[in-house]
């Protein structure tokens, strides 16, 4: 039996990309199954994903926590988790990253695969939904499965959900970055530690709403514990700001979801460590002082 863990952010799409799998293994004879699990179940929070493949019925139902196989669809998240726990030895590890495989420290050393599904998805989804295409890179780097079963089960699970025609475009999204991906060797020197947890227990949870924050095992909760989790990681795209042009009228400052931006004398000011990218800013500028960039 063969075990994939795949490691993302809500809404990156890590559970379709786990059932397309098992459906790819499906298309060649094999049995598999998929399945999620979640933490705080929001965009942007870290989530996992499994699949387990295998020529004869599969009756394990647990998550995986030896994997053959670790999928990254988000490079930001080998900062704070520890991706490659209880990853078998031989494993191989597929992140998405613009950069090569030598330059990306995963706590071991370990092969490794990369691939900018971030761009190809830009490029050929027209948005940044990275899922398929780091399937094509999963196909390259591990060989377990055909990149054209991958092709097949992305058609069946995508556009079975969300019609013929992003089905075929995701498809090709996975075609491209199987072209492109790069194996290698990673070599660790990132000290591992256990994550933490996502949630605290009913004990550690502050009384009452309008309780202070308090420190817990899994960091600050309660209110204003936003500050502990720097959420400008997540992003694919940020504003990029023209002082000439601003008028000052406030907009941005006034339509910013997560309060990123401040007003100065003559000047505004964003911080980039919670700025998730949502682009509402640049939409809303009426001077078009704001434009979103890569």
């Amino acid at each position: 039996m063969y075990e994939v863990r795949f490691h993302g952010r809500g809404g990156q799409g890590a559970v379709m990309a786990a059932q397309a799998l098992a459906s790819a293994a499906f298309q060649e004879g094999g049995y598999a199954t998929a399945f999620p699990f979640f933490g705080a179940e929001r965009r942007g929070a870290p989530v996992l994903a499994f699949t387990r493949i295998d020529k004869k019925k599969i009756y394990r139902k647990t998550q995986v926590q030896e994997p053959d196989f670790v999928v990254v669809l988000d490079e930001s998240l080998i900062e704070g988790v520890n991706v490659v726990e209880g990853l078998k030895k031989g494993g191989i590890v597929i992140v998405n990253s613009a950069k090569s495989p030598g330059e990306i420290d995963v706590g071991m050393d370990v092969k490794l695969a990369t691939v900018d599904a971030t761009s190809v998805a830009l490029e050929v989804l027209k948005q940044p939904a990275t899922n398929s295409a780091i399937l094509g890179a999963f196909a390259k780097a591990t060989g377990l499965v055909k990149i054209e079963s991958i092709e097949k089960g992305i058609i069946q699970i995508f556009g079975d959900r969300l019609g013929p025609k992003v089905g075929d475009l995701n498809a090709k999204a996975a075609r491209t970055a199987y072209d492109r991906t790069v194996v290698g060797e990673s070599h660790g020197h990132r000290v591992l530690t256990t994550a933490k947890k996502w949630l605290p227990d009913v004990s550690e949870m502050p009384i009452g709403a309008a309780s202070l924050p308090m420190k817990t095992e899994a960091g600050l909760v309660g209110p204003g514990s936003f500050v502990e989790n720097k959420t400008g990681s997540w992003k694919v795209f940020h504003p990029e700001y023209d002082k000439e042009k601003c008028t000052m009228c406030n907009f941005c400052w006034f339509y910013c979801p997560e309060g990123c931006i401040y007003r100065k004398e003559d000047r505004m000011e964003f911080d980039m460590e919670y700025c998730k990218g949502c682009g509402i800013c640049a939409n809303e500028c009426p001077a078009d002082a704001l434009k979103m960039v890569r």
